[in-house]
């Protein structure tokens, strides 16, 4: 997954879970700019990823917006999905050998051999 892919992922699933979200509160929770965030959004609106639509009323003005993903958006979601279970559970298994490896070379050390090894000698 390219970083834009798991920023598109990130703001995909935020909307699905809470279509209603600002754009600033989306900015916080993903660490970018307000600007970077409605830049990513008008591109999932123009790609037919996401429905934006205004309701409520303040003084004569459009006050809040709510985002919806279209059924092509779930589907990229879900497939942006399964890329980033993929590369999570691949990243768990590296992880696991990795800590296996170094938990056998632990028990390969006995006692404190390894460390008298680093101390200086005097005669």
């Amino acid at each position: 997954m390219t970083p834009k892919e798991q920023v598109h992922f990130q703001i995909l699933r935020a909307i699905e879970q809470n279509p209603e979200i600002s754009q600033r509160d989306l900015a916080r929770q993903l660490g970018v700019s307000n600007g970077k965030v409605h830049y990513l959004i008008a591109a999932l609106v123009e790609k037919g990823l996401l429905k934006m639509g205004h309701f409520g009323r303040t003084e004569g003005k459009l006050s809040k917006v709510a985002y919806l993903l279209t059924p092509e958006g779930v589907r990229n979601r879900a497939k942006l999905t399964r890329g980033y279970l993929a590369r999570k559970e691949a990243e768990y298994e590296a992880l696991k050998a990795e800590i296996a490896a170094l938990r056998q070379a632990q028990t390969e050390i006995p006692g404190d051999a390894a460390s008298a090894n680093f101390l200086p000698r005097h005669p």
